[in-house]
């Protein structure tokens, strides 16, 4: 039985998945190019990974299991939050191909340091780049 939480989430996800195919500027994004306007964490947050892993970072279930972001201890070490952007993860896409090394240090230290998590070690764009395989961005 699915309760009333779960319920809310799978709701949040299929209206989220539903906007994604109407045209507007966000949905337009080419995911297989890289075309991300946005540049702050924040604006790289709403404008990729809350789609997947909602507003509120609390993740859903539906088509795939999209981990909560929210108050996550595995976010600790920031090259460990790069490694997934950049490689993906189960249901996860790779964003390495997609994102610069500027909007991944970005969005890792924004995701570490909002949604109740508190780390304080910033990454930097160089640190990315060198987690990437010699061939990348």
């Amino acid at each position: 039985m699915i309760n009333s939480k779960d319920r809310s989430r799978l709701a949040l996800a299929a209206l989220a998945a539903a906007l994604a195919t109407v045209p507007c500027a966000a949905a337009s994004q080419d995911f297989f190019t890289g075309n991300f306007p946005q540049q702050t964490g924040e604006g790289l947050y709403r404008g990729v990974c809350q789609g997947c892993h909602m507003p509120d970072a609390q993740g859903a279930v539906g088509a795939g299991a999209y981990p909560a972001l929210a108050n996550d201890p595995r976010l600790q070490t920031p090259a460990y939050s790069a490694l997934v952007v950049i490689n993906g993860q189960k249901a996860m896409p790779r964003f390495g191909d997609a994102l610069n090394d500027d909007q991944i240090a970005n969005v890792v230290n924004y995701i570490r340091s909002s949604f109740g998590n508190r780390f304080a070690e910033r990454i930097t764009p160089a640190q990315v780049k060198a987690l990437r395989p010699t061939n990348s961005k």
